[in-house]
C-alpha cells in the first residue's frame, strides 16, 4: 500500500519538493541578503511527538531539529512515548493542540489512531506533518506531508540484495513490532522482492520485541532452532544489531550465512567492519528532523502558500567497503557527537 502511494505520486512529489524545499532555500536566501537571522515572526514552537523518545536512532533527528530551529529562531519540544505506546502519543498530540503549538510532527505508526488527533489539530489551525512513518495510502489521514524514507521501496531494495546473495534455503526476517508502520512496510517490500526473484528462498518472519535484550534472545533462539538457515535480515535497528551479534557468536559468516539490516547503531557498524554483517541501510535520521522543521517554518512564513512537500530522505547501503568514515568520524549528522562543526569529506564522491 505504501508503494502504491509512492508510485502514484512521483510527479506530484517532484513538484511539491521543488515548491517546498526550493521555497525554503529561496526564503533563506532572502533572509541572508537582508542581513537578518530571520524575517520578523513569532517565536514559533514546533512540537515533535515520537514513538520511542529515548531510542538512540532519533539522536541525530533531534540534532537536526535543534539546528534548524537555531537557524530559524524557533523553539521545539520533543515528547511522546518511550515504548511505542500509541495512547501516550495521542495524549502528547492533544496536549500540543491544547497548548496551541505552531506546528506538530508525528510518526504515524498506527493506521487509524492518529486520524482524529490530526484532524483536531488542523481544525485548530495547527499544521501537522508526518515524519519517519506515514499513514497507509487511502487511510484518510489528513497530515500535510511525509518526511522520511520510502519504507516499502527501501525494503524492496533490501529484498533484491538478499536475493542476490542467497540462492535458496531458509532466510529469517526479523521485525521488532509487526504491523508498526515505520517498519512493517520494509518487511512487506523485502518479501515482495524475494518472491519476484523466483528463487527457492523460504522466508520466515519473526517478531523480536521492543528491547535490545529481548531482540537478541529471540534471534538467537531462532538460529538455534534453524541451524541450516542461509540468511538473517532485520528491518529495525535493534534487531539488526542482534542479528550481527548472533552471526558473530556462532561465526556464521564463515559458514556462508548472509546478514544485514537497518540503521547506524555503533555496534552495528562494528559488526559490518568485522564482516559479520554484509550491510546496513542508512535512512538519514538527521534530515527527518531538519527537513521537517524547514517545512513547518516555510508553511507558516508563507501563510500556507509554499509546500507542504513529501520528501524521501533516501536510502544508502553501508558495507564493509564504505563503513570506514562512519566509524572514524564523529558528527551530529549521525548522532555520534553533539558538536556543531563542518565535517571535511574524504575520498571521491560516489552515487
Amino acid at each position: 500500500m505504501v508503494q502504491e502511494r509512492t508510485s502514484s505520486s512521483v510527479a506530484r512529489r517532484g513538484m511539491l519538493r521543488a515548491a517546498g524545499v526550493g521555497g525554503t532555500v529561496a526564503l533563506l536566501g532572502g533572509i541572508r541578503q537582508a542581513g537578518a537571522a530571520a524575517p520578523a515572526h513569532p517565536k514559533w514552537k514546533f512540537v515533535f511527538v515520537n514513538h520511542v523518545t529515548t531510542n538512540p536512532f532519533f539522536v541525530p533527528t533531534q540534532y537536526g531539529i535543534q539546528d534548524a530551529c537555531a537557524l530559524l529562531d524557533c523553539d521545539h519540544q520533543w515528547t511522546g512515548s518511550a515504548n511505542a505506546d500509541v495512547a501516550e502519543m495521542v495524549n502528547a498530540m492533544n496536549a500540543a493542540i491544547a497548548a496551541k503549538a505552531a506546528a506538530i510532527a508525528v510518526p504515524i505508526v498506527d493506521p487509524r489512531a492518529f486520524d482524529a488527533p490530526v484532524q483536531r489539530a488542523l481544525d485548530a489551525g495547527i499544521p501537522v506533518f508526518a515524519y519517519n512513518a506515514d499513514a497507509p495510502a487511502g487511510s484518510g489521514n489528513k497530515r500535510l506531508a511525509y518526511i522520511g524514507q520510502d519504507l516499502y521501496q527501501s525494503g524492496y531494495r533490501m529484498g533484491e540484495r538478499i536475493a542476490s546473495m542467497v540462492d535458496s534455503g531458509l532466510v529469517g526476517l526479523f521485525i521488532a513490532t509487526p504491523g508498526q508502520l515505520n517498519i512493517q512496510p520494509r518487511l512487506d517490500g523485502a518479501v515482495a522482492a524475494i518472491k519476484k526473484s523466483g528463487k527457492k528462498i523460504d522466508t520466515q518472519q519473526i517478531a523480536t520485541g521492543a528491547t535490545v535484550n529481548e531482540e537478541l534472545s529471540k534471534i538467537k533462539a531462532f538460529y538455534l532452532g534453524h541451524q541450516d538457515l542461509k540468511g538473517m535480515f532485520a528491518v529495525d535497528a535493534g534487531s539488526t544489531q542482534g542479528v550481527g551479534e548472533v552471526m558473530q557468536q556462532f561465526k556464521l559468516a564463515s559458514k556462508g550465512v548472509h546478514a544485514g539490516g537497518y540503521d547506524l547503531l555503533p555496534r552495528t557498524l562494528q559488526l559490518i567492519q568485522s564482516g559479520d554483517l554484509d550491510f546496513t541501510i542508512d535512512q538519514q535520521a538527521y534530515l527527518q528532523g531538519y527537513y521537517t522543521v524547514m517545512e513547518m517554518f516555510t508553511y507558516l512564513a508563507s501563510g500556507g502558500l509554499t509546500g507542504p512537500a513529501d520528501i524521501n530522505t533516501g536510502l544508502k547501503f553501508v558495507t564493509k567497503e564504505s563503513v570506514g568514515p562512519y566509524l572514524a568520524t564523529k558528527t551530529r549528522f549521525e548522532g555520534s557527537s553533539d558538536k556543531q562543526e563542518i565535517v571535511p569529506r574524504s575520498g571521491p564522491i560516489k552515487a
